[in-house]
């Protein structure tokens, strides 16, 4: 199993792909002084910051670190921050290089090292600010890249794993996206490998995926199941959802599953 050490994800860095990988665009509106959201910017390397939201509630509750999809920014779960809180759980959304409030350009080789940066400096912003609840790494879609990323780079911090239209596969998704492989030059080998990450990650695991879901298929979310070795892993497929009405069509069953998850978490700490 290899992770970013390893790695320099160079047939993924090239123009002709990251133009469709990646989305991002400026948060031009801050919340943070009407709401009890915290806004941080996370140093990532020299004069690159990556713009973080962190909502809060109890000091022992579950630690949510979000990493979203390609087109999204942290400003996208304004709403759905207090909703976490109202069901105990502290909601950490962070954007990539280029998105939200972030500077830098996004890139493979910089999403995936920023992802290790950022999660030690949530940990050590949890220990200061006296949050001592169980820590979680989710991600949505592209973002669970980074989640695997993190779960299979530093386990034993953490006490669970969610991922959500999360990719078993890189190929066929960068096929769906436009990309042509063979022009590239791109093999299986060098891309994310989610399911290389999965397979040594055995603390508890929730997968929530569309049954519909048209740009990463359900059966992606079977395979990274079928390969988690963790005896407590959870499979909620979404009926007649797609990748982008998830929330509108299953947004109960969603939420539900997230809460009892962060629950049990917490319950056997």
């Amino acid at each position: 199993m290899m992770t970013m050490a390893h790695m320099d994800y160079a047939a993924l860095d090239r123009p002709e792909v990251l133009h469709l990988l990646f989305h991002p665009r400026p948060e031009w509106r801050s919340t943070a002084t009407t709401t009890p959201a915290r806004d941080e910017l996370i140093t990532v390397d020299t004069d690159v910051v990556i713009g973080a939201r962190f909502h809060m509630t109890a000091p022992t509750a579950a630690n949510i670190l979000f990493f979203h999809g390609n087109g999204e920014i942290v400003a996208d779960y304004d709403d759905l921050g207090p909703v976490y809180n109202r069901m105990g759980v502290n909601f950490l959304a962070v954007d990539y290089r280029g998105y939200g409030r972030s500077t830098g350009k996004p890139t493979v080789r910089h999403m995936m090292q920023d992802s290790h940066v950022v999660f030690n400096y949530v940990l050590d912003w949890l220990k200061s600010n006296s949050y001592s609840g169980p820590v979680v790494v989710m991600g949505r879609s592209l973002g669970s890249a980074s989640a695997l990323e993190l779960a299979a780079s530093h386990p034993s911090q953490l006490d669970g794993l969610i991922i959500e239209s999360g990719f078993a596969y890189a190929g066929p998704l960068l096929q769906r996206l436009g990309i042509n492989l063979s022009a590239v030059g791109f093999r299986e080998s060098e891309g994310f490998t989610n399911l290389d990450k999965i397979r040594d990650f055995r603390k508890p695991v929730l997968i929530i995926h569309a049954e519909l879901d048209h740009i990463i298929p359900f059966a992606d979310a079977q395979t990274l199941y079928d390969h988690c070795p963790a005896a407590d892993k959870i499979l909620l497929k979404i009926p007649e959802a797609g990748h982008n009405d998830i929330f509108a069509r299953g947004l109960t069953q969603y939420l539900a599953a997230i809460k009892a998850f962060s629950g049990r978490l917490g319950a056997n700490r």
